[in-house]
């Protein structure tokens, strides 16, 4: 029995049947097909608002799952490939532009320079891709760096890579969105002025197709990013064959070729750091894989491993291709208002200018950036929700939803990046900047604690991973140093904001820690059940629906039981308590005068009286203040209802000897 009414056993409640598997569980379970068993009950949607979300919630993101159904959701390492490597592979659309931006100001030599810098940043990427392969295998419970950092370092060095994952992943879904609009305004130059609401309603997309859950996630993002690296293999392949083989260059290259002994005295050293820099974009998202190693289909480390590989040979083959082939065609960035890509301008070349490959190409580009950021959507939430079990950042992140995807994340990431580019206007060159610094400072953290790790375990074939981690470690860190100067002063803002966020997540675990201590329990204590008097409080507006449901309620749990009117009108107080004499004998109403036309203080300094009055001799009873709330149907009505009420809870907790209960009424009632 429930409520004195008749068994659960094949009743109906609204548009669900409850079937109790144990009549005295005492728990049951909602599984999520109108199904009721024993374990833990769920509420339906009883209002038309309710049942209208509950169905655009299941149409845009689809069915509840249940937890066991996490193992169906993992990643094959195809699909793994087109998720975790979108981002990394897709920077070979914008790495090459930022060389050619950086080498054009040393005049048309030093463009051949380009494809040297490229090789450089490639070989960086095996070595990191190497180093990460070994994070895989020995952390397969996923989160990078900041395990590494956290088991080999402690807290604060893994608060500092961490916040430096964090802000890169951020980065990577706005400069990720920003450049695929700038695809798409390369082919269709009347859209440039909508590159802003393109690249929001973009992110917003994406955003849904991850709350959606990692296998719709896995189908939706697995063609596009196929499609461009097949058409992109395509064009390089076309492209270097009409070079080498048909002599298709540009007008200059011959004069290029007359002045490579005198480019190194012509470009400079500084030049040339400084536009390694700018095409070391091409690294960032390599770490993705490594966080979300816990996503992958058993056995996940090796998966992991095996699909970082086969990313870092696609990006490599990749990058060097179209920097081959946009050195060796003399193509550079065109900026607004003709903006054009560089890639762009290779696949115009290569596909013929209007062609249908050409519009193809663009397409399969602009659609893997859009869906590049979805790599940050999958490490970026599980990285939260790891930050939050250690209890630095709200444990909301933490919890997963209905589809079994870290929504607070994904949500908290879709509104950041695109508020980014709507400050940046959606240009990919002013975000470029603050990208990749916290990269390397991660990348170099995350390999020093690999080396400490492998000193520390020593397992078999520990001194070769070590020498391959020491490697790492002193490249990544160097780079780390020669990027952070080479894009200054933009690169200060990032190491800004890295130690603001260590602040800010040490806070939060402090109060956490704070509040577990005020809240702790000795595990020797024994509470024996009270023998405390206690008594009821009602404050009341008149006599209502929801103060007699109040009243009734409180008269169920205290013998003694009192209503107070808090009132500036002594006659509308004197009509008031004639009428609740009549209609609720039995329970004494209160007149508490306020003249100064107050509500709240006057109904706590009554609490006071009724503390003072009490015997010094006698233990104090527990005062329970029931509090009638008006539920609204709708939701844009609550702002109009039940402010004093929370102001009244306010005043009252944390209060000695007192406890609230708050009544709801709704006419549905």
């Amino acid at each position: 029995m429930i409520g004195g009414q008749q068994p659960l056993r094949g009743r109906k409640l609204g548009d669900r049947r409850i079937r109790v598997e144990r009549p005295h569980a005492a728990y049951f379970r909602w599984s999520g097909k109108g199904v009721m068993t024993a374990k833990a009950a769920a509420s339906t949607p009883t209002t038309g608002m309710g049942r209208a979300m509950a169905t655009v919630r299941r149409v845009l993101l689809g069915r509840p799952l249940a937890s066991e159904e996490e193992l169906g959701e993992r990643l094959s390492k195809k699909k793994a490939l087109a998720i975790f490597s979108s981002d990394a592979i897709s920077s070979s659309a914008y790495a090459t532009e930022e060389i050619l931006r950086v080498l054009i100001l040393g005049g048309a030599a030093a463009l051949a320079l380009g494809l040297e810098v490229s090789i450089a940043i490639a070989v960086l990427l095996v070595a990191v891709a190497i180093s990460y392969r070994q994070v895989c295998i020995a952390y397969p419970t996923g989160g990078g760096s900041y395990s590494v950092s956290k088991r080999n370092f402690g807290r604060n060095a893994s608060l500092i890579a961490a916040s430096a994952l964090l802000i890169d992943y951020v980065m990577t879904v706005a400069v990720s969105t920003t450049s695929a609009v700038e695809q798409i305004t390369s082919a269709l130059p009347e859209l440039i002025d909508e590159r802003v609401a393109i690249g929001v309603i973009a992110i917003a997309l994406i955003t849904i197709g991850n709350l959606r859950g990692l296998r719709e996630a896995g189908n939706i993002f697995a063609i596009p990013t196929y499609l461009f690296v097949g058409s992109a293999l395509l064009m390089i392949g076309i492209g270097v064959f009409r070079i080498v083989i048909g002599g298709e260059r540009a007008e200059f290259n011959t004069a290029i070729a007359e002045q490579a002994g005198q480019i190194p005295e012509q470009v400079g050293i500084l030049l040339l750091l400084r536009a390694f820099a700018a095409g070391a974009v091409a690294l960032t998202g390599t770490e993705a894989i490594a966080t979300g190693v816990p996503a992958f289909q058993p056995p996940e480390a090796r998966n992991a491993a095996t699909t970082l590989g086969a990313m870092a040979i696609l990006l490599g083959i990749l990058f060097i291709g179209i920097t081959f082939l946009a050195v060796n065609f003399g193509i550079t960035h065109l900026d607004l208002p003709e903006k054009q890509t560089v890639i762009s301008q290779v696949a115009r070349r290569v596909y013929g200018d209007g062609s249908i490959p050409f519009y193809l190409f663009q397409a399969f580009t602009a659609l893997l950036l859009f869906l590049a950021a979805n790599t940050s959507f999958n490490a970026f939430p599980r990285l939260l929700a790891i930050l939050s079990t250690d209890s630095h950042m709200p444990r909301q992140f933490g919890l997963r939803g209905d589809r079994l995807a870290y929504s607070y994340g994904i949500i908290a990431l879709g509104v950041v990046a695109s508020s980014l580019i709507v400050v940046f206007n959606g240009e990919t060159h002013l975000l470029i900047p603050l990208y990749a610094v916290g990269v390397f400072i991660d990348f170099t953290i995350s390999q020093a604690g690999m080396i400490r790790h492998w000193l520390r375990e020593r397992p078999d074939g520990w001194q070769r991973r070590l020498a391959i981690n020491a490697f790492g470690c002193v490249l990544t860190g160097i780079v780390a140093v020669v990027v952070a100067a080479a894009k200054a002063p933009a690169s200060m803002i990032v190491l800004f904001l890295i130690p603001c966020l260590v602040f800010i997540m040490l806070s939060i675990r402090r109060q956490y820690e704070g509040q577990a201590e005020e809240l702790h329990v000795r595990e020797d204590t024994i509470f024996a059940r009270p023998h405390r008097e206690q008594r009821a409080v009602v404050p009341v507006n008149g006599i209502n629906r929801a103060v007699v449901q109040a009243v009734t309620f409180a008269r169920t749990i205290a013998t003694d039981v009192r209503a107070v009117y808090v009132t500036v009108d002594t006659e509308e107080a004197a009509a008031m308590l004639r009428r609740w004499e009549r209609q609720l004998p039995g329970v004494p109403l209160v007149i508490v005068e306020s003249p100064f036309r107050a509500i709240v203080e006057p109904f706590v300094a009554y609490l006071d009286v009724l503390d003072e009055s009490w015997p010094p001799d006698r233990e104090a009873p527990v005062t329970i203040v029931v509090l009638p709330e008006y539920v609204a149907k709708h939701w844009w009505d609550r702002l109009l209802y039940n402010q004093t009420a929370n102001r009244l809870k306010a005043a009252i907790v944390g209060r000695e000897h007192t406890v609230i209960a708050d009544v709801p009424y709704r006419r549905d009632h």
